[in-house]
């Protein structure tokens, strides 16, 4: 079906009411069209039973995802319950270069592109480190088992719900959010500091972090552009520049606990289920602390409040 043009469609709004309401409802059945061809060409294998059945025969199932680098962190909750059921060995490949569209106003570490090869090195250490994953690398054309950029295809809306549960719903799979898939080695130099970590995009237009100067130990994980816009609010924050994000996991993962909004930190807190905090972007509401010592928030009140009953607890 072709989509009309924005002057087409406010003709036929305003001179056809019944037809404009037609017209409306062909475009909502023609995305679930294109999303069940989708899904049906790219991958078979959908629900517990076909995913038995396929690594009992293939012995291992491949997998693609082109990111962003949070989206692969949150899809690791189900490759972790896949593994669980089927006990075979995963490979995970990364696809570079998928463009990126966002809003002229906000700014994102990668430019145009949700995953280029620098995030890709930084990233495979920490996915290699994890025990249901068998194989991580660059996809160089490779054909795989299962597509999980499938959640792209336009039937699931990015703008609400959770992303962790994304890749269930293409893959039949239901991920245990409420326990942590991410497994590391703490940092515990980090034991008695609070970590932090605000991008640039998905921020609570509401909030101030200045109040976290009257608390001393405070470290900022992230980019340097959005380290130095953090330091003009809180003038002792520390700044930590990891090698890759292993490194990161296992400082998160030692610290007293984490502040981050809706940013790939966060992700890495959310499935290492740390003491966690998480700053609620109102415009965009599609990441949800799930299991243990998880808190989010959408005021200021409520944000110092939990900071102070965080760092209170020994």
């Amino acid at each position: 079906m072709i989509k009309k043009n924005i002057l087409s469609r406010l003709y036929l709004k305003y001179t056809d009411k019944h037809g404009y309401n037609l017209y409306k409802q062909q475009l909502v059945n023609a995305k679930y069209s294109r999303f069940e061809a989708s899904l049906k060409s790219n991958s078979p294998i959908i629900g517990a039973q076909k995913f038995k059945e396929f690594a009992s025969v293939n012995q291992s199932i491949d997998f693609n995802h082109s990111g962003s680098a949070g989206d692969i962190i949150y899809a690791l909750a189900t490759l972790k319950r896949i593994w669980e059921i089927t006990s075979a060995p995963l490979n995970l490949y990364l696809k570079l270069n998928r463009p990126l569209t966002i809003s002229p106003y906000m700014v994102h570490p990668l430019g145009s592109v949700m995953l280029n090869d620098k995030m890709v090195q930084m990233i495979i250490p920490l996915i290699q480190a994890q025990p249901y994953i068998n194989y991580c690398s660059v996809n160089n054309d490779v054909q795989v088992d299962v597509d999980l950029d499938l959640f792209r295809s336009g039937l699931i809306p990015q703008d609400r719900g959770n992303i962790a549960r994304w890749c269930g719903y293409t893959t039949g799979i239901n991920p245990k959010l409420y326990q942590n898939w991410l497994t590391v080695t703490p940092d515990e130099t980090y034991g008695d500091h609070i970590i932090i970590a605000r991008s640039e995009r998905y921020r609570n237009k509401m909030i101030d972090y200045s109040f976290l100067t009257r608390y001393n130990k405070i470290v900022f994980i992230g980019v340097k552009q959005e380290f130095a816009d953090m330091q003009k609010a809180i003038p002792h924050l520390q700044w930590m520049q990891v090698t890759n994000f292993l490194q990161m996991a296992e400082i998160i993962a030692g610290c007293k606990f984490f502040i981050g909004n809706q940013s790939f930190p966060y992700s890495v807190a959310e499935a290492l289920k740390v003491k966690r905090i998480l700053e609620v972007c109102t415009d965009v509401i599609n990441v949800v602390p799930e299991g243990e010592f998880g808190y989010d928030f959408m005021f200021q009140d409520h944000f110092e409040s939990l900071v102070q009953e965080l760092d209170s607890v020994q």
